[in-house]
């Protein structure tokens, strides 16, 4: 009988340096050590201080991702829906997949995002060649 081999893969493990993340995510490795910085992702330290990322790690890094682009939150928002994830026990590899379902439960749809998104930029303020009412 085959083991699952998801259940043999300890993903709590930190052996992924900040570099590959940022890579990986498509991120600035600054972005990183803001996530760092605000407590929303706190990455393993070794004694030169440098960061490891777990696997974990990765996946809610990606569902910060997800919550930032996708739905347009701050990092205030960020945190408090992590903060729920983890009371919830949700694993993160399921936070995206529980994220969206939520969303589609509450009606925001592609569309809202979409408009949501354009609506703001990066740093959550209106867009310059915005027309003024």
């Amino acid at each position: 009988m085959k083991k699952d081999i998801k259940k043999t893969i300890k993903t709590e493990l930190s052996f992924l340096p900040i570099g590959a993340i940022a890579q990986s995510l498509g991120v600035h490795q600054r972005t990183l050590r803001i996530y760092d910085k605000e407590g929303i992702l706190s990455p393993k330290r070794t004694e030169g201080n440098r960061r490891y990322y777990s696997l974990d790690d990765f996946e809610k890094a990606k569902a910060i991702q997800f919550l930032t682009k996708n739905l347009a939150l701050n990092l205030s928002g960020v945190k408090l829906i992590l903060a729920f994830l983890e009371k919830l026990k949700i694993k993160p590899e399921d936070y995206i997949e529980y994220i969206e379902k939520i969303a589609k439960s509450a009606n925001i749809n592609l569309e809202m995002q979409k408009l949501n998104i354009e609506k703001t930029s990066k740093r959550g303020r209106p867009k310059a060649n915005q027309d003024k009412i």
